[in-house]
């Protein structure tokens, strides 16, 4: 079965203390960090992570797609909401995957749920982003500490035909 993750992207940005400061200092940092981030976790997860922007107030004629690294993201069209978009994806993609849409919009919520979909608040996904960068670093920790010389990584033998070339070579 696939799982899918939907994102609000402006509804993250305007909940997340990190994104909200970032965001009243330059709007396309936060989306990009938010973007990083969710690069991250849907490294570990391997789920598709779907990020979509309300582009409603602008005049773009068509929707815009892109992807960094795995991670769509999507913007509005003119006249069209996030939600409305959200909602006709929860309709098009195969019905036996698992679909989560994360959103603070309580309505937007009962929308989804009532399509069979999950939800998830910012906060949720804020800890399961905060528990996935714990467990990378937790790792990485572990491997640096793990591998300490390259003698340490070399097995009884060749160490023993290394001392042997070492001695003939005195």
């Amino acid at each position: 079965m696939r799982e899918y993750l939907i994102v609000d992207g402006y509804n993250i940005i305007n909940n997340w203390p990190i994104l909200v400061e970032l965001k009243n200092d330059n709007l396309e940092l936060a989306r990009d960090k938010l973007i990083e981030m969710l690069q991250n976790y849907q490294g570990v997860q391997d789920i598709n992570i779907i990020i979509v922007f309300d582009a409603h107030l602008s005049s773009a004629k068509m929707r815009t797609t892109s992807n960094q690294g795995r991670v769509q993201i999507l913007y509005t069209k003119a006249g069209e909401t996030a939600d409305a978009l959200i909602e006709r994806m929860i309709s098009e993609i195969p019905a036996r995957s698992k679909i989560t849409v994360v959103t603070n919009d309580w309505n937007e919520q009962r929308i989804i749920l009532g399509k069979g979909a999950l939800r998830m608040t910012s906060r949720e996904l804020m800890h399961r982003l905060t528990a996935t960068e714990e467990i990378i670093h937790s790792k990485s920790d572990n491997s640096v500490m793990r591998i300490k010389s390259i003698e340490d990584r070399l097995g009884a033998q060749v160490k023993r035909k290394l001392e042997e070339w070492r001695r003939k070579q005195s």
